[in-house]
């Protein structure tokens, strides 16, 4: 029974490296997606788009290694509660791939000749950089147990709020030219990417303090007040 329990924790913490490490594959995405977006690379572009089968791959991986951990033995207490932290970041990761996706979809449509605005520019640069810090204290908080690092992402996802309503009122601003108008229109979608990709950071953490504490809180109203 000792030996059956040991390697239950073995596989359950194999499970939980390869859910986090499916975070590092979406901060990988997420870098080519926001280069594409800088430099109007559709070739990047499309290769942020062939790489999402492997997350999608990873999706599955999870999935069926959680079922096969359960068909051998049935978790309780602290255990069970991160088999479903685990199926719940693992579901966060995917959603986070599809958004860079959406990224790499929207600088194909915008084409090679988008017109550009720097200063939408630049807060889409800063969207991002927030967004991958947001990914990576995710991981570190979950893989630390860290409530307060957990914590500490609602500032930044504060932030990423005040600059998407920046980007959507200078796209506004831009003036008349039909074509940059066209292009601001995609660059809003952007970053509603951006601010879904660091939504999801937000629901990775607050899987931490669950497991942690046992208690489900969401910190979406601590977001908007920041």
């Amino acid at each position: 029974m000792q030996e059956t329990r040991h390697q239950f924790h073995e596989s359950l913490k194999d499970l939980e490296r390869q859910t986090l490490g499916g975070l590092d594959m979406v901060i990988q995405q997420l870098d080519r997606a926001l280069e594409s977006v800088s430099c109007q690379d559709l070739e990047l572009a499309g290769m942020v788009i062939a790489c999402d089968d492997s997350i999608d791959g990873r999706y599955l991986e999870i999935h069926q290694g959680v079922l096969s951990l359960l068909a051998r033995q049935a978790p309780v207490a602290g255990d069970l509660r991160i088999v479903a932290a685990l199926l719940h970041i693992i579901r966060c990761v995917e959603r986070m791939g599809d958004q860079c996706v959406n990224i790499a979809k929207l600088v194909q449509l915008s084409g090679y000749q988008a017109r550009k605005d720097k200063d939408i520019l630049d807060a889409i640069e800063r969207m991002g950089q927030l967004a991958r810090e947001q990914a990576e204290q995710a991981k570190d908080a979950f893989a630390t147990r860290d409530i307060a690092l957990a914590r500490h992402l609602v500032g930044l996802d504060g932030e990423i709020n005040r600059l998407n309503r920046e980007i959507m009122n200078r796209a506004v601003e831009v003036g008349d030219d039909l074509e940059v108008r066209e292009w601001a229109m995609f660059m809003i979608l952007v970053a509603r990417c951006l601010e879904r990709i660091a939504g999801n950071t937000i629901d990775v953490a607050e899987q931490t303090v669950y497991v942690v504490t046992g208690l489900f809180r969401e910190f979406a109203g601590e977001s908007q007040l920041a």
